[in-house]
């Protein structure tokens, strides 16, 4: 065998190596795609996550009145915090803690306050998400090394979306008169299924593979103890103001729904979703929520004895590094916007799906032709070079 043939096979060797990249890349893909719309699905799976009206006039109840129809069904609980999806479909989501130390989340009706369930501590929504972000590899010192594994893959993306423009000359034809030949072979229809998917794809790419670049850069400044916030120290109730009691939560003042509206009228912006109860004496009452801004939670402290807003985090408390970093999250698993963000979110990752699939096809017909031809050659040159021999062997018979 030649050197040059002796490359190719190499080359090749090489190629077929790379095959599991691709399938990790395309598990990936399809993980995160499930992930988008895994609360829904859980929604779907199980009724105690759903937020069914008792009536078609139905309110939903404050906060504060969800509050206490939890003390009165569970009085020897203790509430840590309350959570509403944004969406309305979904009941609220209640943290608590029980006298034996266990602390589960409640699915609690919005409208009626009644304990509907209690989340399992894995659930498909949690599962999916794992899968996607961190191949499931605990978290033992740091962040896992799946982390690491999986927002690497922004890197790589964030190129082929760039050098995949670069070839594709003129790629932008491909809006105002888009190609899909699907009756002249599988290679021509995966081909123009490749290039078309890519370019309606573009915006999403950039957007999956800049922020999953920064899930990677967010993994190495935390294990390097370095930080970018700007928030400081959380802030404490002082000893002296805390009133004197002998219970470990002392009693406070001030109603749920009355530190809400406090935030409120300190943010008035602020659309409260989540309420963070006091977890001792000398902890403010939180209240958090988005404001006009999606991608970004508002929150504000209060003190819960006399009602004093102690403490905000504002969009505009953010540096502008901050602000950024802050709306990777959001961004990259569509969680921002509602159902239907998720869902065009779900529909792109699909297609996103579809691409790496199509183009793992290309590649591996084309790397196993290439496979095939190269062997051929090997084939027929080793024939070659035997042939002479028996020619040789023959002749010098025939002198005999």
């Amino acid at each position: 065998m030649s050197k040059k043939s002796r490359s190719k096979i190499w080359f090749l060797v090489h190629s077929w190596l790379a095959l599991p990249v691709w399938f990790f890349v395309l598990i990936v893909c399809v993980t995160g795609t499930l992930a988008t719309v895994s609360q829904e699905i859980v929604w779907l799976a199980d009724p105690a996550v759903r937020a069914p009206k008792p009536s078609a006039d139905a309110e939903r109840l404050s906060f504060g009145a969800v509050l206490q129809k939890i003390n009165e069904a569970e009085p020897d609980i203790k509430v840590q915090s309350l959570s509403q999806p944004h969406e309305s479909h979904f009941a609220i989501r209640a943290r608590v803690s029980y006298p034996d130390g266990s602390s589960p989340t409640l699915y609690v009706n919005p409208y009626t306050g009644n304990i509907q369930g209690v989340s399992p501590t894995f659930d498909f929504r949690q599962f999916t998400r794992a899968l996607h972000g961190w191949w499931l590899v605990p978290f033992t010192n740091g962040f896992s090394w799946g982390w690491y594994l999986v927002s690497f893959l922004g890197l790589p993306m964030l190129v082929s979306l760039i050098t995949g423009l670069v070839v594709y000359k003129k790629f932008w034809k491909g809006f105002f008169s888009p190609r899909l030949r699907v009756r002249q072979g599988a290679r021509i229809f995966w081909g123009d299924f490749h290039r078309l998917s890519g370019i309606w794809s573009i915006w999403f790419i950039a957007v999956i593979s800049i922020t999953g670049t920064w899930f990677l850069i967010q993994a190495l400044l935390f294990d390097n103890h370095i930080s970018i916030s700007t928030e400081g120290v959380p802030p404490v109730i002082s000893r002296e103001d805390v009133p004197q009691s002998d219970d470990l939560y002392a009693p406070s003042q001030l109603s749920t729904d009355e530190a809400i509206a406090r935030a409120i009228d300190k943010i008035p912006t602020l659309e409260a979703s989540s309420v963070f109860l006091p977890g001792n004496a000398y902890s403010l009452l939180f209240v958090s929520g988005r404001g006009w801004y999606p991608l970004m939670n508002q929150t504000a402290g209060i003190n819960p004895y006399d009602g004093d807003v102690e403490y905000t985090r504002l969009l505009s408390d953010r540096s502008s590094l901050e602000f950024v970093t802050e709306s990777m999250r959001p961004l990259h698993t569509g969680d921002f916007g509602g159902l239907w963000i998720k869902l065009i979110w779900f529909f792109f990752g699909l297609v996103l799906s579809m691409m790496v699939l199509s183009g793992l096809l290309i590649w591996s017909k084309r790397t196993a032709i290439a496979t095939a031809k190269a062997l051929k050659k090997s084939n027929q040159a080793g024939a070659s070079q035997t042939q002479p021999q028996r020619t040789l062997g023959q002749s010098a018979e025939g002198r005999v």
